[in-house]
């Protein structure tokens, strides 16, 4: 729904009113122990609110909790939503190694959504780091997959990283059709969590492309930024006022670009060795 500060509330007093004693063995009936569950979602909104070290935290405490438990559902949702929140904090080579082993764990277990959604991630992975034709070709068996479950889960940050594939292998056709299909995802499923996003790649997208329409890029900032703002979401408003800024470089207004990006960037009070905090800051000294 977006309303992640109040989510994170919610959260804070799950963890607070876990026992242990009384809570675990609640798992072999809903299926995943509840801290770890708490601990995953928790760390999300931590990061989407604009503290990547509080979510990293987190997903760590997170993982040694499943590793101990040892029940493999637990170990498959923690290795899921944990391998994400290194995605989205920029730990690539981690969020590998996870994934990795989520998608083993759950074809050993016959788990076809965990193992949909680890495969996801790893082509999340192959079009962050370069590798487009291979993360089309994932990516894109991952979402059928998740599909055939009936899951609509994260779907619409998955199309958007298919959109990005598609877009640096100048298929910009696909680009927009998978790029259109994750704005759909977001009007019918209501998961607005990542709509900010959405808007970010697909203005990425209008710079990418041949004709480059810098009019229909800035319209997307300027709608994520509008959706981030309102969500309190503040690391999406970072990536979205980088974005915006870069675009108004090149456009030569240097000081609006500026004074978008500061007041943002310096908001924040830690992660300043994310690649996302590190993008800023170079973007902010080059604007100097």
């Amino acid at each position: 729904m977006g309303e992640i500060a109040e989510a994170r509330a919610h959260f804070n007093q799950s963890i607070a009113l876990y026992n242990p004693v009384q809570h675990r063995p609640l798992a072999a009936r809903f299926g995943q122990d509840t801290r770890v569950t708490v601990l995953v979602w928790r760390a999300v909104a931590s990061w989407v609110l604009g503290y990547p070290e509080k979510a990293i935290a987190d997903i760590h405490h997170a993982l040694k909790d499943a590793r101990e438990f040892g029940q493999a559902a637990t170990l498959m949702l923690a290795l899921g939503h944990t391998t994400l929140t290194h995605i989205l904090c920029g730990n690539y080579t981690t969020a590998n190694v996870q994934a990795n082993e989520l998608v083993a764990l759950a074809d050993e277990k016959g788990a076809l959504l965990w193992k949909a959604w680890g495969m996801s991630d790893q082509g999340s992975l192959l079009a962050l780091s370069g590798k487009s034709a291979e993360a089309v070709q994932i990516i894109s068996s991952g979402i059928a997959a998740i599909r055939s479950t009936g899951a609509q889960r994260w779907m619409p940050l998955y199309l958007s990283y298919l959109a990005r594939a598609y877009a640096e292998l100048g298929q910009f056709s696909d680009a927009w059709c998978s790029a259109g299909a994750a704005m759909t995802a977001v009007e019918t499923t209501k998961e607005t969590l990542c709509e900010a996003e959405v808007n970010r790649m697909a203005g990425d997208i209008a710079l990418m492309s041949p004709e480059r329409d810098e009019a229909k890029a800035e319209a997307y900032f300027e709608r994520a930024l509008a959706v981030a703002r309102a969500q309190q979401a503040k690391s999406w408003e970072l990536r979205a006022a980088v974005s915006m800024a870069r675009l108004w470089r090149d456009q030569g207004k240097r000081d609006e670009a500026r004074g978008l990006l500061a007041p943002v960037y310096g908001w924040f009070t830690e992660g300043f060795d994310t690649p996302d905090l590190k993008q800023a800051e170079a973007l902010l000294d080059e604007l100097a």
